[in-house]
């Protein structure tokens, strides 16, 4: 494609070329957003290793039913309407890295800056959520 083709698609295609300039410059500035944050964003391979070596306390925001078809084993579940960074079960893991799961990753993220803003040093969030613990094959546990 020379540089005439392509400025005469773009101006025949005006509204298609400034939606993909848009779409663009958003996730540009998601990622770094996502950079500045200070909150990490590990894959699950990551987080089993997190588990084994850190002793790290993963949260597993997802809805009471959604957990009970299976979660991550030794995940706590913690309802998003009943985050508090200050609760009893939270506050003493200030010290731990906490690793925050959900469905896809954008719940958790919110969590994470919450944490962040009181005082969490080493957060983390699923890329992914729990999708991406099932697409790697791992194991979950049913139940409570």
């Amino acid at each position: 494609m020379t540089i005439a083709e392509l400025t005469d698609f773009l101006s025949r295609h005006l509204l298609l070329s400034l939606a993909l300039v848009g779409i663009t410059l958003a996730l540009i500035g998601n990622e770094i957003a996502g950079l500045l944050s200070g909150i990490r964003r590990i894959g699950p391979a990551q987080l089993v290793a997190l588990i084994n070596r850190d002793d790290a306390l993963v949260v597993d925001l997802r809805a009471i039913n959604d957990f009970d078809k299976g979660h991550i084993a030794g995940a706590k579940n913690v309802q998003m309407s009943q985050f508090d960074p200050e609760s009893k079960n939270l506050a003493p893991a200030k010290a731990l890295p906490v690793v925050l799961v959900c469905n896809v990753g954008q719940t958790a993220t919110t969590a994470a800056k919450r944490l962040r803003k009181a005082g969490f040093a080493n957060v983390s969030v699923l890329e992914g959520g729990i999708r991406a613990w099932q697409m790697a094959d791992l194991p979950l546990v049913k139940g409570r």
